[in-house]
């Protein structure tokens, strides 16, 4: 967004003391101006704010149709820092030595406590965020991605412009036959933050949450999976305007379109399940 420019620039210099062959980066100003950046990396500078999935769409095609000149792209937010200089050589070798693998999710720790939040691990369990796993979703803002997981199973959301995109796409790459991995070992230090700190978050999360369900899930399971997260928010009590927010969202997510629908095959409902979390919570 272009009001971190200390940060960015941090990010920038962390990415170019990566071991192994240089990383090409390509930074998408999203509705502003791109801040001064090292020599050689390139910059998009878009008209308007296209939100998140919609700018990081933007960067894919900046390597050719679907990403396509290069064979892993790594997103990483703006306020971000890559502590190790080994990250993007274990991409490689990640990528190179699973030929099933289509996304690795990094983990994410506050550079002055190195604390991960139980949010940042993206599995049920997630009491141990230095176990290394198998999982079904990963986080945007730190992640590395196959190519060829995007030609085959499309790119993010952009209609969805904040929350639920990541999980929209894992779910189409593990339909189409791709594995995720968590991986503790490749860290970026983020600040501590809440989401909710964004004045749109509970009505986008709701929105999306239908969305996401009627985009993807078998029509008996789309019910299911809606009233499971309908009860888990009235369990945690929202206050009174975040839960008449999250209820717009939620008849919003009901009663605008939301993409095409590409329900994912009963298989890969028992492959979610087996990897610990069926597509009902």
């Amino acid at each position: 967004m272009g009001n971190r420019p200390a940060e960015l620039r941090a990010l920038l210099d962390s990415v170019a003391k990566q071991d192994g062959d240089p990383v090409e980066v390509v930074v998408v100003g999203n509705g502003s101006p791109v801040p001064d950046v090292p020599e050689g990396v390139r910059t998009i500078e878009l008209p308007e704010n296209l939100g998140i999935p919609g700018g990081r769409n933007v960067g894919i095609e900046a390597f050719g149709p679907s990403g396509s000149d290069v064979d892993i792209l790594m997103f990483l937010d703006d306020d971000g820092l890559l502590p190790l200089t080994d990250t993007a050589e274990k991409c490689r070798d990640a990528f190179a030595a699973d030929p099933k693998l289509g996304i690795v999710s990094f983990r994410i720790a506050d550079p002055d406590t190195g604390e991960t939040q139980r949010r940042h691990v993206p599995r049920l369990r997630a009491s141990d965020p230095m176990h290394s796993s198998r999982v079904t979703t990963f986080l945007g803002g730190a992640n590395a991605v196959r190519t060829r997981v995007i030609a085959e199973a499309g790119p993010l959301p952009a209609e969805f412009f904040y929350a639920h995109e990541e999980t929209d796409l894992a779910w189409r790459a593990l339909d189409a036959g791709w594995m995720i991995d968590y991986r503790a070992d490749m860290v970026l230090h983020h600040p501590t933050t809440a989401p909710s700190r964004h004045a749109v978050y509970h009505r986008m999360v709701a929105r999306n949450r239908v969305w996401l369900a009627r985009r993807n899930l078998p029509a008996p399971l789309v019910p299911v999976y809606l009233g499971v997260w309908l009860l888990l928010t009235l369990a945690r009590r929202p206050s009174g305007p975040a839960l008449r927010a999250w209820l717009g969202g939620f008849k919003e997510g009901w009663t605008t379109p939301c993409g095409p629908r590409r329900p994912m095959k009963w298989r890969t409902v028992w492959r979610l399940t087996r990897l610990g979390r069926p597509p009902v919570i």
